[in-house]
């Protein structure tokens, strides 16, 4: 019999006060095959198939000053092209922040989503 395990992030579900704006938004900006929760994109989506590599699950202390102190979760999200995503992002008036490159793990820079939601953009070293 196979060992139990989990394979991995099945989905990842944010609250909004509108779906469908924020649904577009990770679409249109970041090229996620988001949907608003019962409905599939409008190119007929269900599902982004991501590619595979690593995921860091780490929990931070409650007073972490690591992104907003009003905010539970960040997203973290692998990138290649860092810096041609943050000038089409610039291009469409979304700023980027907390700049930082770390030796052996790669480039870091955040943004917000159309609700205020942290996102770190990650391009491995």
């Amino acid at each position: 019999m196979a060992e139990a395990k989990v394979l991995g992030i099945g989905g990842l579900f944010i609250r909004s006060a509108d779906p469908a704006r924020m649904a577009a938004w990770y679409r249109d900006h970041l090229g996620i095959a988001a949907t608003e929760s019962g409905q599939p994109t409008p190119s007929g989506e269900w599902v982004w198939m991501q590619n595979a590599g690593p995921t860091v699950f780490a929990g931070f202390k409650a007073d972490s000053d690591y992104w907003q102190g009003d905010r539970q979760v960040m997203l973290n999200l692998r990138v290649e092209g860092l810096e041609a995503i943050l000038t089409r992002l610039a291009a469409a008036g979304i700023e980027h922040s907390h700049r930082e490159s770390m030796d052996g793990v790669g480039d870091f820079a955040r943004i917000e989503d159309c609700d205020g939601n942290p996102i770190e953009l990650w391009e491995p070293a």
